[in-house]
């Protein structure tokens, strides 16, 4: 992110913050209603981004462009045996759909504001090629917002441990190839950091090619950009 315009710096910054927020408070929010205590002991229950965020993480991303933004303290230990892995498959779920869903909101408001002739894509081409445009901010804001939301909600969604997407598969599958998968699971830490390490270096950006054209695909679709 370093190579980025101020407005872009910004904007992607406070994109971010809310795609962070809205993932965490899902995660803490759907756990304790499926019968984990911890989130709330804990005062996760909130909006605030200042509870859920990582510093360090929140440094790393400004930096390179990845970090670890946030945490949820859940875990499938403290819900109730009765249905315990479906309670813990929405408790995990609930992080990459709510950053879905705010992208389908945040998509619908920039619809509007073209529709209303608030702003313009004149407006948005301006804003994103500028280095600092306080007036067109806002819709380089919103814009960001989509973006980075649906890119958060199809990286959650990639089987690789610790990403949500591990999570999912091990609640969706049955007990006996849930014990497989996760015996290998520092295996698939390891692939997820090696690959990690190779997109952001530039050797090989196999997460640019997972994600970047379903994430262009889908903002596309919300938006009509």
């Amino acid at each position: 992110m370093l190579g980025q315009t101020p407005a872009l710096l910004i904007a992607s910054l406070i994109a971010v913050g809310i795609g962070m927020t809205f993932h965490e408070f899902a995660h803490n929010y759907v756990g304790y209603r499926v019968g984990d205590p911890e989130p709330r002991r804990l005062g996760r229950l909130t909006l605030n981004p200042l509870v859920h965020i990582n510093w360090i993480g929140w440094l790393m991303f400004a930096l390179i462009g990845f970090g670890i933004l946030g945490s949820a303290p859940i875990s499938w230990t403290r819900m109730p045996r009765e249905n315990r892995r479906w309670r813990w498959l929405a408790a995990v779920a609930a992080g990459p759909l709510a950053n879905l869903l705010i992208a389908i909101i945040f998509a619908l408001v920039l619809r509007l504001i073209f529709a209303f002739g608030i702003y313009s894509r004149v407006d948005l081409a301006i804003a994103l090629s500028s280095n600092l445009d306080p007036v067109r901010l806002p819709l380089l804001i919103l814009f960001m917002t989509i973006q980075f939301n649906i890119v958060l909600f199809l990286f959650n969604l990639l089987p690789l441990f610790p990403i949500d997407g591990w999570q999912i598969v091990w609640a969706l599958l049955p007990p006996d190839l849930a014990y497989q998968w996760e015996r290998y699971q520092q295996i698939s830490s390891y692939i997820f950091f090696a690959l990690l390490l190779l997109s952001i270096i530039g050797i090989f950006p196999i997460f640019g090619i997972l994600i970047g054209q379903p994430a262009a695909a889908l903002r596309t679709l919300l938006t009509g950009l």
